[in-house]
């Protein structure tokens, strides 16, 4: 028998999942590790957390080999937009710079605002948002200006994890293309983006293949992953891309919809396209398949404050969708924005802020559970309204991630899309795609088309026409709300950030007064 592993390297964790050839599953591992947010906007990792995550779900997946020599590659998903700085002798200036982080807001605003922004966001086709490293370099450049001059080279999540396994300075095709600073029509890093950051070409890794293949693992590496030396590694692709492979929707059409701790909406295209309105994005897969759509902040863990905040945590999340079931479409009129932590897209502004709209006295917590569910579905929908106008009518849908477990939660997705939502029987995307990926590097197969036969339907949810007339009603008014909202949210962000910033104060004060006490 032979076997591949998929490693998605995620925000939250870590997953590697050992697969026979043929796509089926013999055994996962997840490893979980904290997002840092010691201060306003920042949402950091540990590099040595997450390179411990790699080396320790590998080994407890490969211990499932009868025989080492059965393994034939290692490939790897990731999450996007992270960004790490190094000295001239590797040594990291930062930790992992997420994309959730938006300490960069400030300066995105900026780059909106002059003449060659938008022009920029034509050829990168990454919208402009403090995620991207386009606005992470310049808040650098501002804000920590000592790490900036001493800086010598910038990676990205998976780039630190091969630097750090085979002394590469690499990055991939589709991660390149969600910097910012890649120019996806002409292929290379763009030149003009580049002299708005300050960065030069020799800072950066090189562009390759997704396919492109590392070999010679170091033993100490190996021994503590339980792997031959000589495994093969790929570098498969981003996340987002790959989860359209994943649950087989690379056909043109067909969308991916993913809800995890965020969600994203996807369809793949056989060439980069440009939305003028700078609403989607354009990511490739491989540079025969682009993948365009839009992602938002708001998903799961949404949900998760409504359970811990509202609910106060005694709950579970079975109990409050039991609870949300009991409530009637539309929740009474009772409307969600899910923007907790500012909003990609549609809206592109990380200064938006969550709100209930509609409470009155016949709402209940019951109501809000069920209207926050329904909000990050609406919000799902008007990514896809902007999609269909760039990419055409969407055919078919294919949900995946851990909204899909939830039988209420994807039938409101239903209803609110109007059209069948299919869940693969896979629900390991990312790695699955991953070893697609692999197959191809490694000539196993022709074309990764073939991961159709590898991906079943697990459940097919049908959209119910009773509920039509009240979405279709209601949605126009959470659309038009979220517009006129766009005026206020940086005034109340600044607002938020005043007391946030003195509490900060606040606490370093006490903390320095408790180390006096002590001494």
């Amino acid at each position: 028998m032979q076997y591949l592993i998929g490693v998605d390297l995620g925000t939250t964790a870590t997953k590697a999942v050992l697969f026979e050839k043929n796509g089926k599953i013999v055994a996962s591992s997840s490893q979980a590790y904290p997002l840092y947010r010691d201060a306003s906007g920042m949402a950091e990792e540990s590099l040595e957390e997450i390179f411990e995550a790699v080396l320790v779900t590998i080994r407890e997946v490969s211990i499932n080999l009868e025989d080492e020599d059965e393994l034939l590659a290692v490939s790897f998903s990731t999450q996007m937009h992270s960004l790490i700085a190094f000295d001239e002798n590797w040594q990291p200036l930062t930790r992992l710079i997420t994309w959730a982080d938006t300490r960069a807001v400030k300066y995105t605003e900026q780059i909106k605002a002059s003449k060659n922004g938008f022009d920029i966001y034509r050829r990168t086709e990454t919208p402009l948002h403090p995620m991207a490293p386009l606005s992470k370099f310049i808040w650098l450049e501002a804000e920590h200006p000592d790490i900036y001059q001493k800086a010598a080279h910038y990676l990205e999540l998976k780039g630190y994890i091969f630097q750090r396994l085979f002394g590469t300075n690499k990055m991939d095709l589709s991660t390149a293309t969600g910097t910012g600073i890649f120019n996806i029509f002409e292929l290379h890093w763009d030149k003009e983006a580049l002299e708005l950051t300050g960065i030069k070409e020799s800072q950066l890794p090189k562009v390759v293949e997704p396919y492109e293949i590392e070999e010679n693992l170091p033993h100490e590496y190996a021994k503590k992953m339980g792997i031959q030396s000589s495994t093969k590694f790929i570098w498969g692709a981003a996340d987002g891309p790959l989860s359209n492979l994943g649950v087989n929707a690379i056909k043109p059409g067909v969308a991916a919809i993913t809800i995890g701790t965020s969600g994203a909406i996807r369809v793949v295209t056989d060439k980069p396209k440009t939305d003028e309105k700078g609403r989607t994005f354009t990511y490739a897969l491989d540079k025969e398949h682009w993948v365009v759509g839009g992602p938002v902040n708001s998903g799961g863990d949404v949900f998760r404050w409504a359970r811990d905040q509202i609910f106060d945590g005694k709950i579970s999340f079975d109990e409050v969708t039991e609870l949300a079931a009991n409530i009637s479409p539309g929740a009474d009129g009772l409307l969600f924005h899910p923007y907790l932590g500012g909003e990609r897209a549609p809206i592109w502004d990380a200064n938006a802020r969550g709100s209930f709209f509609g409470l009155n006295y016949g709402h209940n917590r019951s109501h809000m559970a069920r209207s926050v569910l329904e909000g990050v579905i609406f919000n799902i929908y008007m990514v896809a309204l902007s999609l269909v106008e760039v990419v055409g009518d969407l055919n078919m849908i294919q949900a995946t991630g851990g909204f899909t477990s939830s039988e209420l939660w994807t039938q409101i997705l239903a209803d609110i899309f109007e059209q069948p939502i299919n869940v693969p029987e896979s629900r390991e995307a990312g790695c699955l795609a991953a070893i697609i990926m692999a197959e191809k590097a490694l000539g196993l197969i022709e074309d990764i088309s073939e991961i159709e036969t590898m991906v079943g339907t697990n459940e097919t949810y049908q959209p119910n026409p009773k509920n039509f007339e009240i979405y279709r009603e209601i949605s126009p008014i959470f659309i038009r709300l979220s517009r006129s909202l766009l005026a206020e949210y940086e005034n109340i962000a600044n607002f938020q950030r005043k007391f946030e910033e003195e509490n900060a104060n606040c606490k370093m004060k006490l903390a320095t007064l408790s180390q006096a006490k002590n001494i």
